[in-house]
């Protein structure tokens, strides 16, 4: 018998066991896929999820592993250019964007090392429920044999398409319609820092990763999507040539390492975050479209909250119930601006931002605000404050 078991072992599922465990939880975390295994990412950490690495004593191995450090971060759409980077949160402003084959290793051990029992290559079949409640999980092991394990509390961390959701019956309470498909890969020789580029119905995201490559995105509206599949590189180099010309040469001097990787399938939604015996988190509770890279950070942030809220209160049922209902209000509080800003952009109509934007130009101090209204590190009502309001009067 578990306190707690977690599914998924990425980068909601990891952080939310390590925590379990170092308050003192005999924790088993379960894996579908075998360490190291790359997955479908935007990479980025924004400063809110590097200073919880380094909270949790992981940031040094994910220097260590050879992840480009990005103190750089620049937008350029019709009409102007910010160059910048967000303000620091807990000390922490230089930001990494590592490849999942790196990151997730480093977070399963860290759940390890505070005691997690970690077992991969075990696909989660069902859940036990007893009048009601969820009580455990069935799974197949490495092997192929059936098992089962019980446990006080069962953490869907298994992604968009949780199992934990579905046979939990966690239904969407907040849901919008798909608004970009994305492609990208990975080029030697092409220099960078963290860059933006935008026109009516493109975006660029442009990342340093691991091993001096470069993350190479291209986003386009959802409905071109399947126009986009039967001709994906004519599409995703002309993206990079119609939208940042200067980004298009200096592609060309690089060399692309890795096939090109993507998806149409960029749900949006809510889910109902827990009901009695059961939690979600990251992409399982909350996922919404790539394009502006919050899923990592919103994943670390989810799995700290979680944990917090519970605390030592894990077998008290009242205590319980109360901690995961204090948990579904801060998603809500604290995570609806993120996704509703990602469901802005994915609309691909830098119009209605450029305006405001081009009144920043000149004013490092609120480029940099405005960076950190992205990141985290700043909200939106800090960010317009009656300073900027002045200036925006102004015209």
């Amino acid at each position: 018998m578990y306190d707690v078991i977690v599914i998924g072992a990425r980068c909601a599922g990891s952080p939310a066991a390590m925590l379990f465990a170092q308050q003192g939880y005999r924790v088993l975390l379960l894996e579908k896929a075998r360490f190291p295994q790359d997955t479908l990412s935007s990479h980025y950490i924004h400063q809110p999820g590097v200073a919880l690495l380094n909270q949790w004593g992981l940031l040094g191995k994910l220097r260590d592993a050879g992840c480009r450090p990005i103190n750089h971060q620049s937008y350029e759409a019709p009409g102007v250019r910010l160059d910048g980077f967000s303000l620091p949160v807990d000390g922490q402003r230089t930001t990494y964007a590592p490849r999942r084959y790196v990151l997730d290793p480093i977070l399963a051990d860290g759940a390890v090392a505070a005691g997690v029992e970690f077992r991969e290559s075990c696909a989660v079949t069902d859940l036990v429920f007893e009048d009601d409640r969820v009580v455990g999980v069935r799974y197949t092991t490495p092997g192929g044999a059936e098992a089962t394990d019980r446990a006080r509390l069962v953490v869907g961390a298994d992604g968009m398409r949780s199992l934990v959701a579905r046979k939990a019956g966690a239904q969407n309470v907040i849901e919008h319609p798909r608004v970009t498909c994305t492609y990208y890969s990975y080029w030697s020789g092409v220099p960078a820092h963290f860059e933006l580029y935008e026109r009516p119905g493109r975006w660029i995201g442009v990342i340093p990763t691991n091993d001096d490559l470069t993350l190479l995105m291209t986003y386009f509206p959802q409905d071109e999507f399947s126009d986009v599949r039967k001709a994906v590189e004519p599409a995703y180099l002309d993206a990079f040539r119609t939208t940042a010309p200067e980004l298009y040469d200096r592609m060309s001097a690089g060399k692309r390492e890795e096939q090109l990787y993507g998806t149409g399938h960029q749900e949006n939604y809510f889910r109902k975050a827990y009901g009695p015996g059961w939690a979600l988190v990251g992409d399982a509770v909350n996922h919404k479209d790539s394009i502006t890279a919050r899923g990592i950070t919103d994943a670390f942030i989810q799995a700290q909250t979680l944990t917090r809220h519970i605390g030592d209160q894990l077998h008290d049922d009242a205590a319980l119930e109360a901690a995961l209902r204090r948990y579904e209000e801060d998603l809500d509080e604290n995570h609806t601006s993120f996704y509703q800003a990602a469901l802005n952009v994915a609309e691909l109509k830098p119009e209605g931002r450029v305006e405001m934007l081009q009144k920043l130009v000149g004013r490092q101090d609120l480029i940099d605000l405005y960076f950190s209204t992205l990141s985290g590190a700043c909200s939106i009502d800090d960010f317009y404050n009656d300073e900027l309001l002045t200036l925006l009067d102004q015209s």
